[in-house]
């Protein structure tokens, strides 16, 4: 199987009209092979991506792209648990599941299994193989021994495994909203204040240090996981399906670069050079190294 590129959802609130204009450029310019589309960390921002939805899966399907439609990471309410339900049974485009209940209703049926659900170990990947799965995206905190034990169970089993390799590491989903509740709001009227932070909300420890990004509900890393010289090793185990999950920063420029690793015609090392030149966010890539998170390791040859 040829490796694949795939872009995961948008995370952040970002306007309506710049997300259509996002997918656009991705789907005109982007060497993305697969594409997660669907606003999956809080069901308020929803409607206001509704009414262009269709045109950036129309657009995306016409550029060649593999559209996958995404589930939401949390459903609590009634009314979400009607919205997801109703989101599933539409069967226009295959699924990715971030959610056991999502899980449930996609049995027996194709789908994706997101990086939100924790596969952890070969019993749960045979269980969602089981079900209906063809493809599972590992959670990124696994370290790299973990990483090649589920690649080759996957692989055993007829799954697409996949791994992040950039972007944000998404750490927690709360049912409180941090963003509204740092503002002095409450979630219900929040004002859709995380708006204003289109790459998350900068969190630190209380002598200053960065520590944590905010996203709404949602808790990501500070730093970019960037595993651009990890990949060859990544293949090597027996991963298929490299994800890139959107940030703030020119992702064509980004999609590009692992393209070209991926292809063999770009080193790793000179990849993750030209990401420090392109942001001033830090790089890590511990999880994968058996390290902390946000350190940075770097990469062994093969």
């Amino acid at each position: 199987m040829k490796p694949a590129l795939t872009l995961g959802p948008v995370l952040f609130n970002w306007p309506a009209e710049r997300w259509r204009d996002f997918y656009a450029r991705i789907a005109d310019e982007a060497p993305v092979d697969a594409v997660v589309v669907g606003e999956i960390v809080c069901s308020k921002r929803a409607p206001f991506l509704a009414p262009v939805l269709d045109e950036v899966i129309g657009r995306l399907a016409a550029a060649g792209k593999e559209v996958w439609l995404a589930s939401p990471i949390l459903v609590g309410s009634a009314r979400e648990r009607a919205a997801m339900r109703d989101l599933l049974e539409c069967d226009l485009l295959p699924m990715e599941a971030n959610d056991m209940g999502a899980l449930a209703l996609l049995e027996g049926r194709r789908h994706a299994v997101g990086p939100f659900i924790n596969s952890y170990n070969e019993a749960t990947l045979a269980w969602l193989a089981g079900r209906g799965a063809v493809a599972v995206s590992l959670p990124a905190e696994l370290p790299a021994d973990a990483v090649a034990v589920m690649a080759k169970m996957g692989t055993a089993l007829g799954l697409s495994m996949e791994v992040q390799v950039f972007g944000r590491a998404p750490l927690a989903i709360s049912a409180r909203c941090y963003h509204a509740r740092a503002h002095g709001l409450h979630k219900d009227g929040c004002q859709f204040v995380c708006a204003n932070d289109p790459d998350g909300m900068p969190v630190g420890t209380v002598d200053g240090q960065p520590f944590l990004s905010v996203n709404g509900t949602q808790t990501l890393s500070h730093g970019y996981l960037a595993l651009a010289a990890e990949m060859d090793r990544l293949r090597a185990m027996g991963i298929r399906r490299f994800r890139l999950s959107p940030q703030d920063l020119d992702m064509v420029a980004v999609a590009k670069a692992f393209r070209a690793v991926l292809d063999g015609e770009r080193d790793g090392q000179d990849v993750m050079a030209e990401l420090r030149r392109m942001t001033d966010v830090p790089l890590e890539n511990g999880f994968f190294h058996n390290m902390a998170g946000a350190a940075y390791a770097e990469a062994p040859a093969l």
